[in-house]
């Protein structure tokens, strides 16, 4: 099964996580210990609870790893919406490979399809508003990619990947450069093309535009004070909602007309999806 994503390697993470795993023998010594070699198991991995589907072909790619003979069938597609119950996938050969593949095909699919399923609560709770839901940078290191891909089966867009693409530049960063427009000069004329500008308090707005920032992140306001920030800006630049929005807060500051909000707890306190993995001598 062919599966791509800008700047990331299937093989090299596959084959990474097992060497995890496997440890310095690179044994699985339960497996190799209990199960005889020439047994086949069949297997059927189902999701226990009603979730969004995220990371089925990266599992698939850990069984084909240890047994490249395996017949695996993927039953639901990424970013699909499946009830309890589900089955994800269903898989045939080499019992000591499926079984040495299985806790890390599942963390991989559990963690995904968690924060994919929180995503799609986020995404729900504005639809109609004309408002996008943005992640952000609050990943686990090292897996990045693989979580901002999991926002978007969920149904979200992808903020900035990392701190190469656009300047965000934040209230520590303004301390230091003295002022917000100095700091926002100072990006322009280091021929950044895309400058984010966190502000706090609406005072900053206008001097931040004067200096040229083209995008405004609204730091930890209220829904009051964003419905007066949206309407001082008045569509000059995009509007971001930012810090401490909630499932129960964030349609309300989506109504305020801002064009994005961004959530953090996305990818960073989503709970795993709870999807299980059920053999049977084949």
């Amino acid at each position: 099964m062919k599966f791509t994503l800008k700047d990331f390697h299937l093989r090299s993470f596959v084959a990474a996580t097992l060497s995890e795993d496997l440890g310095p023998t690179g044994r699985d010594i339960t497996s190799e210990s209990v199960i005889p070699s020439d047994v086949h198991f069949a297997g059927v991995m189902d999701s226990r609870d009603p979730i969004v589907v995220a990371g089925l072909p990266i599992a698939a790619a850990f069984f084909k790893h240890l047994d490249s003979g395996m017949k695996i069938d993927v039953l639901a597609s990424e970013g699909q919406q499946v009830a309890a119950g589900t089955d994800l996938m269903w898989l045939k050969g080499r019992a000591r490979a499926m079984l040495t593949a299985e806790r890390s095909a599942l963390n991989t699919v559990q963690h995904l399809s968690g924060i994919a399923t929180m995503t799609r609560k986020y995404v729900d709770a504005i639809e109609g508003t004309g408002c996008t839901l943005l992640d952000t940078r609050k990943t686990i290191p090292g897996l990045r990619i693989l979580e901002k891909y999991a926002t978007r089966m969920g149904g979200a867009t992808n903020h900035r990947m990392g701190l190469w693409d656009a300047a965000m530049i934040k209230d520590n960063h303004v301390a230091v450069a003295g002022s917000v427009e100095e700091a926002v000069r100072r990006a322009k004329d280091a021929g950044v093309a895309r400058i984010i500008l966190e502000v706090d308090r609406i005072t900053q707005i206008e001097p931040g535009l004067a200096a040229g920032a083209n995008h405004l992140l609204l730091d930890n306001m209220d829904v009051d004070e964003l419905k007066a920030a949206v309407a001082l800006v008045a569509g000059r630049v995009p509007t971001e909602a930012s810090g401490g929005v909630t499932l129960e807060t964030i349609r309300a500051k989506a109504e305020t007309g801002v064009t994005y909000i961004s959530v953090g707890r996305l990818t960073q306190s989503a709970p795993a999806a709870d999807i299980g993995l059920d053999f049977a001598q084949a």
